[in-house]
C-alpha cells in the first residue's frame, strides 16, 4: 500500500504494523526530521506559533539561550525551507517581522499532539522556560 493524503490513522497504523506501507525508501516523517533538526529549529517555530509576527529581538528574548548568530542563521534556514516569512518595513526606525507560512502553522497540529503526548506520559518540569 502507498501512503497517500487522505489515508486515514487508523489505515497508516495498520500499514506500519503490518509491514504494506510502501514510501520506497522515502519515509516523509524523515524528512521532516531532517528539516526540523538542531536544537533550536523547533523552538523557533513554536515560540511563532505562540506569538506572531515576531521581530528578531522579541525571539532572540523568548528562545532563551540562543546566540544572534545562530538565531539568525536559524532563520534563513527556516525561511529557505518554507515554514516562516520574513517581512521588512522600511519605516523610521526600520524593522523586520518573522512569521509562520501557511507550512509552518500546520505544524500547530504536530505541537498540539506533542503536548498531548508529554502531558500523558511524561511529568512537566516548568524550569525549562521552552517547555511546550
Amino acid at each position: 500500500m502507498d501512503f497517500s493524503y487522505d489515508m486515514t490513522f487508523e489505515e497508516y497504523e495498520k500499514s506500519i504494523h503490518t509491514g504494506d506501507l510502501n514510501l520506497a525508501g522515502n519515509c516523509p516523517v524523515n524528512a521532516l526530521i531532517r528539516m526540523l533538526q538542531g536544537k533550536w529549529r523547533l523552538i523557533i517555530i513554536y515560540q511563532l506559533c505562540l506569538n506572531e509576527p515576531l521581530r528578531f529581538v522579541e525571539l532572540k528574548k523568548s528562545v532563551v539561550g540562543i546566540t544572534n548568530a545562530v538565531l539568525t542563521t536559524s532563520l534563513r534556514e527556516l525561511i529557505d525551507d518554507g515554514f516562516i516569512t520574513r517581512t521588512q518595513y522600511n519605516e523610521i526606525p526600520p524593522h523586520v517581522e518573522y512569521s509562520l507560512t501557511e507550512k509552518g502553522k500546520a505544524l500547530t497540529r504536530v505541537f498540539y499532539e506533542m503536548t498531548r503526548w508529554v502531558i500523558k506520559y511524561m511529568p512537566c518540569d516548568n524550569s525549562d522556560e521552552n517547555n511546550i
